[in-house]
């Protein structure tokens, strides 16, 4: 398929807003982008492969339970990718199942390793160079905050029982979210 034929490149005067890996679950004002062709699907994009838009042509993307379906290249491939598509200064949400969570291992798609916290360090050029010089496959460079996504039992708990209920229970946390900014 022809990707350049289906899919807007985008501009400097017309950035694009990307919701990538959408299913049938579309966020309003976005482009749904998913690998097969659901409602609500706009662009049908293999994101494994080189992504059809110019550089630094969106101005936001959102991601929510795609990643985890990847193996530890594409997962690499995809940030890089992201990236690069992203304009300097723009951000993307990415919603994963945390590593501690029973939502990280009931759907067999899932692939090896689980996510957690720490992928997020390596998104970051500086970090990589002081504590990963010998990975060289990231090309990115991102300021990343994330946030667990509490079980309802913790929502109200005081931040010290949330992080204590992080570190030693299970499924006190199901999801992270992570928010990007292209440096």
């Amino acid at each position: 398929m022809n990707h350049a034929m289906i899919c807007p490149m985008g501009n400097e005067s017309t950035p694009l807003k990307l919701d990538l890996g959408c299913g049938t679950k579309k966020r309003p004002g976005f482009l749904g982008v998913d690998s097969r062709q659901f409602e609500g699907v706009d662009f049908v994009v293999d994101l494994r492969q080189p992504w059809p838009w110019r550089d630094g042509t969106v101005e936001e993307a959102f991601c929510s339970h795609v990643v985890e379906h990847l193996t530890a290249p594409e997962r690499i491939h995809f940030i890089n990718e992201l990236y690069r598509v992203l304009q300097p200064g723009a951000s993307a949400t990415i919603v994963v199942p945390n590593w501690a969570s029973a939502l990280a291992y009931g759907d067999l798609t899932h692939q090896w390793p689980p996510v957690s916290t720490d992928w997020f360090y390596y998104l970051g050029k500086a970090w990589r160079t002081q504590h990963a010089p010998h990975n060289d496959f990231y090309t990115c460079d991102f300021s990343v905050q994330y946030r667990y996504a509490m079980h309802e039992h913790f929502r109200s708990a005081p931040p010290g029982d949330q992080q204590f209920a992080c570190t030693f229970y299970i499924d006190a946390a199901p999801e992270i979210t992570a928010e990007l900014k292209k440096l």
